[in-house]
């Protein structure tokens, strides 16, 4: 069993984003392929660049609006409370709503993202 104090949590800015993004890393992982647990700010419209996870990856939701896609063309918006799933090797992007800042918790496992180039404006 293990406690995370708040006060022990890192703070990152993410630079494979287009806008401002900063990631509370809340847990890291415990075992070789164990999950992570992060606390992803989004301010106004900001968004991911595309990645991938080797993993799979859990969004919730917990401020503001959270659009989301894939390059299959399946495109959405969350509101505070929905959950995104994400399965192992999808090519996605996430973020803010423009006008708005955005939250989301983010749960995954088996390693860290495989950042691409960042998503066209259409």
């Amino acid at each position: 069993m293990k406690l995370v104090r708040k006060a022990e949590r890192e703070l990152h800015k993410n630079e494979s984003v287009t806008g401002v993004a900063r990631l509370e890393r809340m847990l890291s992982a415990q075992t070789e392929e164990g999950l992570r647990l992060a606390l992803v700010h989004f301010e106004d419209g900001a968004r991911t660049y595309w990645h991938t996870h080797p993993g799979e990856q859990v969004l919730l939701v917990t401020e503001g609006e959270c659009r989301f896609g894939n390059d299959a063309g399946d495109e959405g918006v969350a509101a505070v409370g929905d959950v995104i799933y994400i399965p192992p090797g999808e090519r996605h992007w996430h973020g803010a709503v423009a006008g708005q800042n955005m939250a989301h918790l983010s749960i995954t496992t088996v390693g860290g993202p495989n950042w691409m180039e960042p998503v066209a404006d259409d």
